[in-house]
């Protein structure tokens, strides 16, 4: 019936080996140290993304100290404009006062002027009214 052939069952076993011999050296040695060598690129992109990370980082750190500075400068500058801004006015107010103090110290000279006139005036007047008064009393 069966009958098993030692010589068929050797020959196979040695192509069996040949194959695995021969599938070793072309297929799965390639394929192995292609694997390997996408591993090993995927973590030397993963360590790059980790130092992008880091620089990112690094770089948003001096970005916000830049803005801090940049808010402080703008900050002592507003300051100072202001402040320039008040000693101006200060000195145009302070300048003004002075003018208008001035202009009332002539007005009060030229008032007192008008007043010692008046005065004046008025006296040389007095003996009219005086003989006008007693023109009154003698027509009573």
């Amino acid at each position: 019936m069966l009958d098993i052939s030692p010589i068929l069952l050797l020959a196979t076993f040695v192509v069996f080996l040949s194959l695995i011999a021969v599938l070793n050296s072309w297929l799965y040695n390639p394929l192995f140290s292609f694997m390997n060598k996408r591993d090993e690129d995927i973590k030397k992109d993963l360590q790059k993304v980790g130092n992008n990370d880091d620089e990112i980082n690094e770089l948003n750190s001096k970005a916000e100290s830049i803005i801090k500075n940049a808010k402080l400068e703008a900050s002592a500058l507003r300051e100072k404009v202001i402040e320039d801004a008040r000693e101006l006015a200060d000195s145009k107010l302070e300048a003004k006062r002075a003018e208008l103090a001035s202009q009332y110290l002539e007005f009060e000279q030229s008032l007192a002027k008008s007043k010692e006139q008046l005065t004046s005036d008025i006296m040389s007047q007095v003996p009219l009214f005086k003989e006008a008064v007693k023109a009154k009393f003698s027509q009573i």
